[in-house]
């Protein structure tokens, strides 16, 4: 779900934009940027022949660093602070297409004190707002099987008891260097071209602090309902549980039967909310990479919305990533 932590020659290129626009064109009418970060996907979208772009973005200190170029675009762009889970409420709906840019953006990875690298010091915090509590909060009161649940469900690492372990043990943390430390010394030293060994877990600590598979699903609801008939929703995604998320949610949304054999008749369903023109999720080609790595771990998927009524959102149907209850072990 994250920006992969690491240099760039242009930290701020929007990843997979050439194809996105590709796969959303002709480009008009009214836009949701429901992940404004840098404001590469809107200014892009603009120039392509979007009428309007309505920005979200949970992060209120993105719109006071899009000030010097945002008013070139007068009232085409309108700014609004929120959720992207809340489009719906918040833009003045329906829309003619959503585009969403998921994770964190290499702007706030590049401000240490938000607290979002291990590249930089900076205090424990990676909230992408100002509310609730902070990775420090989380990490100094959560008992260790939580901890270890957070690393193991939302990261994928599998040292995730051995670390959360070490890291109750070190309490407490207060900055991200301090966290990337203990989560080195619990794990092999990477070699040449390998992730830091903190990456897994600083990234399912970040989607802890700031629910973010909660919000994707929400997110993509809230984009059903907001889309015109024939509206585009195209979403950038950066890791395979998040890309596993919009894949299952746009399965669910375009299936018109399940089950069924010769012998029972296939189980029908709500009408299909969406259609996807390519099943397949688009990747960076090799001249993206070149002057972008951050896109090596990026994919693409395009929904376009039919005329069928919005569903409630099931979680099951598109196996949300989710801690054990209380009480209860993976």
């Amino acid at each position: 779900m994250a920006t992969p932590d690491t240099n760039s020659t242009d930290p701020h290129i929007p990843v997979l934009i050439d194809p996105l626009i590709r796969a959303v064109e002709p480009v008009g009418g009214t836009w949701i940027d429901g992940t404004f970060g840098a404001g590469g996907y809107t200014r892009r979208l603009l120039d392509a022949g979007a009428d309007k772009v309505i920005a979200i973005d949970r992060d209120p200190r993105v719109f006071d660093m899009a000030a010097e170029w945002a008013g070139q675009y007068g009232d085409r762009l309108q700014l609004i602070e929120g959720t992207f889970s809340d489009m719906d409420r918040l833009a003045v709906a329906p829309v003619d297409g959503v585009v969403l840019d998921l994770g964190v953006s290499s702007m706030q990875l590049d401000q240490a004190e938000r607290g979002f690298s291990f590249l930089r010091e900076g205090p424990l915090d990676m909230r992408m707002s100002d509310d609730g509590p902070s990775a420090a909060d989380l990490l100094n009161s959560a008992d260790e099987t939580e901890i270890a649940d957070v690393l193991y469900h939302y990261g994928e690492e599998r040292a995730s008891r051995r670390i959360a372990k070490a890291i109750v043990a070190a309490r407490p943390l207060e900055t991200t260097a301090q966290l990337a430390e203990v989560v080195a010394s619990q794990l092999p030293r990477a070699k040449p071209g390998q992730s830091h060994p903190a990456t897994r877990s600083f990234q399912a600590i970040r989607i802890w602090v700031n629910d973010e598979f909660g919000q994707l699903a929400e997110g993509l609801a809230a984009a059903e309902r907001a889309l015109l008939p024939g509206g585009k929703l195209a979403v950038v995604s950066f890791h395979s549980l998040e890309d596993r998320v919009v894949k299952r949610f746009l399965q669910s949304r375009s299936a018109t039967a399940g089950g069924g054999s010769r012998h029972a008749p296939a189980e029908i369903v709500d009408a299909p909310t969406f259609t996807q023109p390519n099943r397949r999720a688009t990747g960076a080609d090799e001249a993206e990479l070149a002057v972008n790595p951050r896109a090596r771990s990026a994919f693409l998927r395009v929904g376009l919305r039919t005329e069928a009524p919005p569903r409630p959102l099931d979680r099951d149907a598109i196996a949300l990533p989710r801690l054990p209850q209380k009480g209860g072990r993976r």
